[in-house]
Order: structure tokens, then C-alpha cells, then sequence
């Protein structure tokens, strides 16, 4: 019996020994993602996150650790990306490295948690108008303020200090915000008002504050096609995009074949599309819109009227306007790319207008004056002073004989009978104009 029993509990111990290393794997692997969110934040940066934060869903990811280091960038964007992150099953964790101003102090109020680099800042959250650089009207604002004030509260946080990032009127000396000033945070003062679940200085020690330390970190990085999303879709590069394709389209159509600038404003749109495509701004009905607009372009070179050449501009326009994230920065962008075109027209045509195919097609650049050799009328300014003979009587035009010589003249006014001497008073052109000359008591 009792060697029933020890070969029991010797069993046991060895089953123990043996379940070890397989619960040490278990926990090893539990997954975290590590997300980096740097440089500025925009529309191109929502698809590289979305397809990040898809992945740590499908792996069973325990927690996602967004690390993030940016001054800001499109309200629009981080409202995308906010809305993403409530979205996200995972637990977020925002691990601000520097600083999070701005759009991403809004992003950063999304995450479940927020720690801090010992030099992080979070704050500074007024809404620019992009063109002016100037605060936005009070509806924007407004709005702005409501949001990072909803962000706040949704994770628990005190909504007073997030209003107080957006807007410069709410005062807190405390924390070197007068009147006027918005207010920014750093680590510590972010770690005393809640904000902040504490100062780290490394992923490893978030991991160890939340019983993680043994998760296998799982690093992902913005792809090729991202990338170029993300530049592409920038605010500042869309309308030189589209400027290169405009002037290069002017200036193909005033040139023999398809060449160089035709290839230039081609590919631009295309790289337009396909990162607008990749960011997700855009979808295909606005692809196949661009191309109906195109093909309307070439019928009109067969179809009479200029109606199909107008319609193919305008969902051309249309398709790029709908294509981006907010139709009225693109509409200005439509505007710039517009008046570039224009402006390489005007200098083509003034500058290198003889030189070019197409041009000398459409528009008659031949001039017939003097310089080019073109004569209209013989201006015969050596008949001033001559005297003739009418030979039809002047009403007042007619016809005089000057030493055999037929012309045809005007009088000035009256009418002179046939027969009479006359004498030629001036010469415009073939406007040969006479008067009556008397033989006695004129002097010639």
C-alpha cells in the first residue's frame, strides 16, 4: 500500500515537473503590440494603424502599446483614429515618448492608459486653420474643445485639464497656464492629475507595471504601400500633385506626340489615386469617375460642340474633389492645380507658342505685317500734291486720269463733275482723297 502510494505521489511530482515549462510557455506567449505613431497625423496614418490594431485582434493580443511622438497634425485624422481605438478590442495603452501635442494629445485621451517618458509633454490641442495659421473660427473651435472634453471623460479622466489644452481662456497658474496660454503638460504634472498612470522609460517597464513582462512583443512597421499613402495623401503634397498634373497635361497637349510631360502628369495622378486608395479616402467609384472624365477628353478631339470635352473636366474635378477626406481642402487644391495650369498656358503661349504642335493648330499665330514681308495695301504717299483729270464724275468717289494712269479716289466732300482738275490732298492707304483745282487764281 504504501508503495502504491509513493509511486502515486512520485506521479504526481513528475506531471508538476513536466507542466513547468509548458505554463512558462503559455505566458510566453501572450502577445503585445508595439505601434509607433510619429511625425505628423494625417488621413495616410489611419490605414497604417487599422491594419496594425487588426492584427493584434486576430493574434489575441493582450494589449496594444501605441508609442507616440508627434506635434500634431488634422483634426479630421485623429478623429478617424480616436474612433478606431474606442473600436479596438485589445486594451490600448498610449506610451507618450516626448510628446504628444495637439491632435495626439487627443489620440493619447483615447487609450485606456497613458504613461510617460520622464521628458514627455502632453497639451498645446488648439485647433490652426492650415492656411492662415491662425486659430479656427468659433464653430471648429468649439467643436474641437467638446471633443477632447468627451475624450477625456470616456476614460475616466478630469475633462477640466483636456478643455483647458484647447482652450486658451481657461486659466491654471498651477501649471504654467495664464490666460491666453494652452495648457501643456509635462510627466510629472500629467502623472498628478490623473493623466498619466505613471514615468517610464521604456516599453519593458509598462510591461512589468501591467504583469506583462514575459508577452512576446510583436513590432510592426508602416509597409512600402503605407508609405507611400502617407506621403502622398500629405495636406502639402496633394495640390503640388495635382499642379504637376495640370501643367504637364497643358503642356503635352502643346506637344507633337505623348511624351515626357504627358508620362509626368499621368503618374502623378495616378500616385494621387492609388494613395488615396491605400489610405482608404477614396474608393473605386471615384477611380472609374476619373476615367469616364478622361475618356469624355478624348471624344471631344472627334465630337463637335465642346460639350463632352466640359463634362469629362468636370468629373475629373468632381472625382479628385471627392477623392480626399474633406472636399473643401481639396477644392482649394483643384483651385491651385488650376491656376499653375493656367499660368504654364500663359507662359506658353507667349513665350514658346511658335514652337509647339498642337498650338499652331488651334490658334492662328501668324501675323501678316510688315516685319514678316506682308503688304496689305501700297500706301503711295509720293501722289501728295499731284494734279489729274476726273474722268467719271466724283459722288463723292470716282475715277481720275494722272498721266495715263487710272485711280480710283474719294473727294472731300462735294461733288466734282467729269472733266475737272483736281489735286490729291492725302493718301491713307488706298484712300486717295482729292479736291478741285482751279487753274486760274490757285497756286500750286
Amino acid at each position: 500500500m504504501r508503495k502504491m502510494i509513493g509511486t502515486f505521489l512520485l506521479f504526481i511530482l513528475f506531471l508538476s515537473a513536466i507542466s513547468i515549462p509548458f505554463a512558462q510557455t503559455d505566458a510566453a506567449t501572450e502577445k503585445v503590440y508595439h505601434v509607433k505613431l510619429n511625425k505628423e497625423v494625417e488621413k495616410g496614418l489611419h490605414a497604417y494603424l487599422k491594419r496594425s490594431f487588426k492584427e493584434a485582434e486576430e493574434a489575441g493580443a493582450k494589449m496594444v502599446i501605441l508609442e507616440i511622438n508627434t506635434n500634431g497634425g488634422f483634426v479630421d485624422a485623429a478623429g478617424e483614429i480616436g474612433k478606431l481605438m474606442d473600436e479596438t478590442k485589445p486594451e490600448i495603452i498610449a506610451y507618450i515618448n516626448y510628446k504628444a501635442l495637439s491632435a495626439g494629445a487627443y489620440i493619447a485621451l483615447h487609450a485606456e492608459k497613458i504613461y510617460m517618458s520622464p521628458n514627455g509633454k502632453i497639451g498645446a490641442a488648439q485647433v490652426i486653420e492650415g492656411a492662415s495659421g491662425n486659430a479656427a473660427e468659433d464653430k471648429a473651435h468649439s467643436f474641437w474643445v467638446a471633443e477632447m472634453k468627451s475624450a477625456a471623460e470616456s476614460h475616466g479622466r478630469n475633462p477640466d485639464y483636456a478643455i483647458a489644452m484647447a482652450e486658451p481662456s481657461i486659466e491654471m497658474p498651477q501649471y504654467r497656464a495664464p490666460v491666453g496660454k494652452l495648457l501643456t503638460l509635462t510627466a510629472s504634472e500629467a502623472e498628478e492629475v490623473g493623466y498619466s498612470k505613471g514615468t517610464v522609460s521604456s516599453i519593458q517597464e509598462i510591461l512589468q507595471l501591467n504583469g506583462l513582462e514575459k508577452a512576446e512583443i510583436v513590432e510592426t512597421n508602416v509597409t512600402f504601400t503605407e508609405g507611400i499613402a502617407r506621403f502622398i495623401t500629405h495636406p502639402i503634397v496633394v495640390p503640388i500633385l495635382l499642379s504637376i498634373a495640370g501643367l504637364g497635361l497643358v503642356v503635352e497637349l502643346y506637344s507633337p506626340g505623348f511624351g515626357v510631360p504627358g508620362t509626368m502628369a499621368l503618374s502623378a495622378l495616378l500616385l494621387f489615386f492609388f494613395g488615396h486608395l491605400i489610405a482608404g479616402l477614396a474608393g473605386y467609384e471615384t477611380l472609374i469617375l476619373f476615367i469616364i472624365g478622361i475618356v469624355l477628353i478624348v471624344l471631344e478631339f472627334f465630337l463637335a460642340g465642346g460639350i463632352a470635352g466640359l463634362l469629362g473636366a468636370v468629373a475629373i474635378v468632381v472625382s479628385i474633389i471627392l477623392a480626399g477626406a474633406n472636399p473643401v481642402f481639396m477644392a482649394y487644391s483643384v483651385l491651385i492645380a488650376i491656376a499653375v495650369a493656367v499660368s504654364g498656358m500663359v507662359i506658353i503661349m507667349k513665350f514658346f507658342g511658335r514652337k509647339l504642335h498642337l498650338l499652331n493648330k488651334v490658334i492662328l499665330m501668324d501675323s501678316t505685317d510688315t516685319e514678316s514681308g506682308y503688304v496689305s495695301n501700297v500706301n503711295r504717299v509720293e501722289l501728295l500734291g499731284k494734279k489729274a483729270m476726273t474722268i467719271t464724275p466724283l459722288r463723292p468717289s470716282g475715277t481720275i486720269d494722272m498721266e495715263g494712269e487710272r485711280i480710283d479716289v474719294v473727294s472731300q466732300g462735294s461733288y466734282i463733275d467729269r472733266g475737272k482738275h483736281v489735286i490729291i490732298v492725302k493718301v491713307e492707304g488706298s484712300r486717295i482723297v482729292v479736291r478741285e483745282f482751279e487753274e486760274k487764281g490757285e497756286n500750286e
